[in-house]
């Protein structure tokens, strides 16, 4: 058996036979995701009961979301939330959200399509982690522009009420990241997210593999990996497996106060950039590079131009990120920085 063997048996065990086609992923359209405008809305429901679920059992709890459409009438949607994440679930003051739709409730809506979409909300009610939060929407943005094969992301304003109706007490109104559903996103590849732990650099498309090791360099990230599937995803499509990467608030670009490395690595802050990826052939890796120099200043502009991030973080992300591109245009960089610390 070649390396990478277990892998593909798994593979074989969970993966439903065939692709989707091309014409699944031109009926994938979705509003929510096709415009970079600030969303605003109201979520209520019984947040104290909410903010309680943090062991195994996250019950759903009644919820409706409200907003003003584009006509200048009030939309109200009924749904469904529970708490979701691991860290951020049991150490945040205010836990990521799982959204869930229920079928028709969304039709003429800005949601319109979405089932279960991701909220990842403010770990603390101030502004530091508020900052934390915009930074790391701006890193699944950054993503996207370097990828197509990733999550769309989509900040949103939202104030968070405790109660339905009228009645209900608005507790906070912070920034917060819609997440697009790996499902949704799978769909767009004509793919089907698989749950297959062991994959090996040469189970892999090794272009993408190539991106995602560097796309964690670039924004120092530590906390994911592939065979194991943390905080990394799998689609599978008629091509090829891709690696996808998602949740990035551990990254140094960010520095979250709670962000520290895993003790087993060499390192003792999360700003000092170490490269974890997998290593498929060099011209890979060449690919990669000119895309993220092609896209430069495309990237440092999300950061100027994002007016709620406070100026001296966008100085900060663009130093940080300077010495990333010190590393990729510099060949003897390039060779004992990423790729004498590539894994197998």
């Amino acid at each position: 058996m070649r390396h990478g063997s277990l892998f593909l048996i798994a593979l074989a065990l969970t993966t439903p036979a065939g692709a989707q086609d091309s014409a699944t992923v031109a009926r994938d359209s979705s509003a929510l995701f096709a415009s970079d405008e600030v969303i605003e809305f109201r979520l209520a429901t019984n947040l104290r009961a909410l903010m309680k679920d943090r062991g195994t059992k996250r019950p759903y709890h009644a919820a409706t979301l409200g907003y003003t459409g584009a006509d200048g009438n009030a939309v109200t949607i009924p749904l469904k939330v529970r708490t979701r994440g691991i860290y951020r679930l049991k150490n945040c003051a205010f836990p990521p959200i799982r959204m869930n739709f229920g079928k028709g409730a969304t039709a003429g809506t800005v949601f319109a399509g979405e089932d279960k979409p991701k909220l990842t909300t403010h770990c603390q009610d101030n502004d530091l982690y508020e900052q934390n939060l915009l930074q790391e929407y701006l890193l699944y943005k950054a993503y996207g522009l370097l990828t197509p094969i990733g999550h769309r992301a989509r900040l949103a304003r939202v104030t968070y009420v405790d109660g339905e109706g009228e009645s209900g007490k608005p507790i906070a109104r912070r920034y917060a990241i819609l997440i697009e559903e790996p499902e949704r996103m799978a769909a767009r590849h004509g793919g089907k997210v698989i749950d297959a732990k062991g994959a090996r650099a040469d189970d892999l498309d090794p272009y993408h593999t190539a991106m995602v090791g560097v796309f964690e360099y670039f924004a120092a990230n530590t906390d994911y990996s592939i065979p194991g599937l943390h905080n990394i995803e799998l689609i599978q499509n008629a091509d090829a497996v891709f690696p996808i990467a998602y949740d990035f608030d551990w990254s140094g670009a960010i520095g979250a106060p709670y962000a520290k490395p895993d003790p087993k690595l060499p390192i003792k802050d999360v700003r000092v950039r170490i490269y974890r990826g997998y290593c498929p052939a060099a011209e890979h890796f060449g690919k990669v590079f000119s895309v993220f120099n092609e896209k430069k200043a495309a990237i440092y502009a999300m950061y100027s131009d994002l007016k709620p991030l406070d100026r001296d973080h966008v100085k900060r992300a663009h130093r940080y990120f300077d010495e990333f591109y010190g590393v990729i245009n510099d060949p003897k960089k390039v060779r004992s920085e990423i790729m004498e610390n590539c894994r197998g």
